[in-house]
Formats: structure tokens, sequence, C-alpha cells
């Protein structure tokens, strides 16, 4: 098996397949001290695996907002310094809170992104991730954003159309929260995630 490293550090290319360095949590194939990053249940990977140039680094703190049962959590935890996760349901947040027994720089909070009252545990944090399924998430990532990111620190958020809007174009719908998030930060690229994820595109902007 050939390895490389990906544009982003603590990411590799195990022959064709994503993968980064850790212990197996929740079932995926590991090859000595790699294991493997599915696309098809992350879309941050699925972002990576198309080849985009996500600006983390090893050194960084995220802001990570639907969080879920943590799948995506725990590769970046892997890749960045610490990890404060963003869950609302409770049966997700469980697996959530179990992960961050196993995954020390990981700290979970059962709170809701739209109304962010974790300002007394997230400091200032250097990436956000959002990941969320509402009607409302540029607004949500600004208003997170405006909180807890500093001052040249990067966004990726995750657009789901059909949480928005299910009667619009998926283009449209990302055009929208585009220039919502213009409004705030610079954005640096869209990148739709078809065939991975339909409906999807990802946003990476920077806080200047």
């Amino acid at each position: 098996m050939k390895i490389k490293t990906h544009k982003v550090p603590g990411v590799f290319l195990l022959d064709s397949h994503l993968a980064t360095k850790g212990e197996a949590l929740y079932g995926e194939k590991v090859f000595g001290e790699y294991r493997l990053w599915n696309p098809q249940r992350s879309k941050l990977a699925a972002l990576l695996k198309k080849g985009e140039d996500v600006p983390l680094r090893p050194d960084q703190i995220v802001l990570y907002l639907g969080a879920a049962s943590g799948t995506t959590v725990s590769h970046l935890a892997n890749i960045v310094s610490l990890v404060y996760a963003v869950e609302f349901a409770p049966r997700v947040a469980r697996d959530l809170v179990r992960l961050s027994e196993r995954v020390k720089n990981v700290v979970p909070l059962v709170a809701d992104a739209r109304r962010p009252d974790y300002g007394h545990i997230v400091e200032l944090v250097d990436f956000l991730y959002q990941d969320i399924a509402q009607p409302k998430q540029a607004e949500i990532a600004i208003t997170n954003a405006e909180m807890f990111l500093r001052t040249g620190g990067y966004a990726c958020i995750m657009i789901k159309a059909r949480s928005i809007d299910v009667t619009a174009k998926p283009k449209a719908v990302y055009k929208g929260e585009v220039k919502k998030l213009g409004e705030l930060l610079d954005i640096m690229y869209v990148h739709e995630l078809e065939p991975f994820y339909k409906a999807h595109a990802a946003v990476v902007a920077r806080l200047a």
C-alpha cells in the first residue's frame, strides 16, 4: 500500500483512501497507525477527497457545530489541537460524550448552536466547522463566528440545501447563503459535494 501526505497536515492517502492517524473508534478499517476516513460518512472527508485544501493545522482550536455522534469529530481530533463539539440531540450526544472519554482533545457540549450559551466554556477558536440540518444555516454560522472565531480564523460551513428550501434549486440556495455569510466572512471558495452528497456544498471562508 502506497502512503502519501494530503495537502492538509495530518491527513494521508493510503492508495486512494483518506486516512488519519489514530485508533479505530466506530468500526472503521485500520492499517497500522492509520484509520480510514470514508467520504460517504463525513462531508469534510468528501471535501478533502475532492482535492480541496482546507485550512486546517495541528495547532488549531476548532468549534464544531452539529457534531452528531462524532464520526468526523474523531478524525478532526487527529488533525488539530482541540475540538469543542456541539450537539443538540440528546441521543447522539450520548455517543459524543462516550467518544470524548477515549479522545481526550474533544470537549462535548450538549447545546443548541442557534442559541450559543457555551461562552463560559468555549474560548476564541481558530476554525469554525458547521454541519447542521437547520433552515437558517448562514445565520447560525455568523452568530457563532461573531462570538467565537478569532480574527484571521477560518470557517467551513456545509450547506444542506434541502434543509433550507426543499423547492428551490440547490445552486440558488447556495448563492443566497453565501451572500449572507459574505456580510461577515471573506469567502475563499464554494465547492459542491456531489457525488458523495446530493444538494450539499461546502463554503470555506476567513474572518478578516
